[in-house]
């Protein structure tokens, strides 16, 4: 019923920027909140930065002041802008949406197939 479709991944050297986008589509009534995970190597999946349907955001502490969360609420899409990049930013970043279906009475979390990112030095 519900499809996210991340992009934007690939390598890019220490100091860099790469912008991640996630696209919502199917049955959805409304988007609560849109947000990124990440796993890197052998890591458990840590919480990167989220963003309400109200546009407040938040954001780990290790990419406060380097990576914005923005979102696009006409086209459920949400975006990660990613700069000054650091070697230990690599992973697999994660979409996750948590949303309303039509017809539905309670919202539910979704999450994409991962994009990778990787931060050389």
């Amino acid at each position: 019923q519900v499809q996210l479709v991340e992009s934007g991944g690939g390598l890019v050297q220490a100091g860099g920027s790469l912008r991640l986008s996630c696209a919502a589509s199917g049955s959805i009534f409304s988007v609560n909140a849109m947000g990124w995970y990440r796993q890197a190597p052998g890591k458990q999946r840590e919480f990167v930065a989220a963003i309400t349907g109200g546009g407040v955001t938040n954001y780990a502490d290790s990419v406060k002041g380097r990576f914005t969360i923005s979102a696009d609420n006409a086209k459920n899409t949400v975006y990660l802008q990613m700069n000054s990049l650091k070697p230990e930013d690599t992973a697999v970043y994660y979409c996750n949406v948590d949303l309303l279906l039509w017809g539905a009475d309670h919202t539910e979390d979704y999450w994409g197939k991962g994009t990778l990112v990787t931060v050389s030095s």
